[in-house]
């Protein structure tokens, strides 16, 4: 398989230029790679840097060092008129799907908008294409004249996930998008992004604290830790197995769905004896 993204020795420090040389880095030379069609799971705490990567393939956060390519285009290089024409092939899933959904737009017409920022559809093809996409996130099309807050939590990501997927682009990039649902919903949740890969062969860079939840869906782990990876391999193997103490922490903390298995791990440990 082909590389479809290579993070290549990435840096990224926040604040003014002084800040950019002096301050410690968010993200400390990251590399890994995406192959076309794969999915590659970020896994780390909060603060650990995960969501400034996603940020920084997506051109949000800035580059301090290092190159993102993109089908072995570097992406600091590419005009502004190129880096809007690339979200056709690179598009993301935010953790907050009510934020991320105009209050005051139809469903409809948020999905329908990236149709016609492509140019080139008319009304019908559009209305067509918005019901198409809507039955494949298993929403009714008659939805299309609702708007987000008439919606559950896991309905709206699922309408997101619409938006990420209506022109089939090459990569989402997926940020925590589970994170905010309870464990049934992240398991349609995790079947839908499946049967997307499945269908239109998108890859995903997806971003997540939760190692049970990488499990179910990524090629690959890489497992960050205060702007560092400390890990990466199968997913597999990192999700199950894991050979670094963190990643093993992570896996302990890690919710499950049995609440037999779920409880001892959460009950405070016990209070030590005193030493007579």
């Amino acid at each position: 398989m082909n590389a479809l993204l290579e993070v290549d020795r990435l840096t990224v420090r926040y604040g003014g230029r002084r800040a950019q040389k002096s301050a410690p880095p968010t993200l400390d030379a990251v590399s890994l790679t995406i192959d076309r069609g794969e999915a590659v799971g970020l896994v780390g705490e909060s603060g650990s840097g995960k969501t400034t990567l996603g940020r920084a393939v997506l051109g949000l956060a800035p580059v301090s060092d290092g190159r993102i390519r993109f089908e072995g285009r570097d992406l600091a290089e590419l005009s502004k008129s190129a880096r809007r024409a690339l979200a056709k092939d690179l598009q993301v899933v935010f953790q907050d799907p009510y934020g991320s959904l105009n209050p005051t737009f139809s469903v409809g017409r948020i999905l329908a908008e990236p149709l016609f920022a492509a140019g080139s559809v008319s009304r019908a093809e559009a209305d067509e294409r918005v019901a198409e996409v809507l039955r494949k996130v298993h929403l009714d099309p008659g939805v299309a004249s609702r708007y987000p807050h008439e919606f559950s939590g896991g309905q709206r990501q699922r309408i997101a996930i619409a938006r990420a997927i209506v022109r089939e682009p090459k990569l989402v990039v997926c940020d925590e998008p589970t994170s905010a649902l309870d464990l049934t919903t992240q398991a349609r949740i995790i079947d839908l992004f499946l049967e997307f890969q499945q269908e239109i062969g998108v890859a995903y860079l997806f971003i997540s604290h939760d190692l049970g939840v990488v499990r179910a869906l990524c090629h690959r782990v890489a497992v960050l830790r205060a702007g560092a990876i400390v890990e990466t391999g199968p997913g597999g193997l990192v999700t199950s197995a894991p050979s670094d103490p963190y990643t093993q922490q992570l896996l302990a903390a890690s919710p499950v769905a049995d609440p037999a298995v779920q409880r001892p791990r959460w009950a405070p440990a016990a209070t030590p004896t005193p030493v007579p």
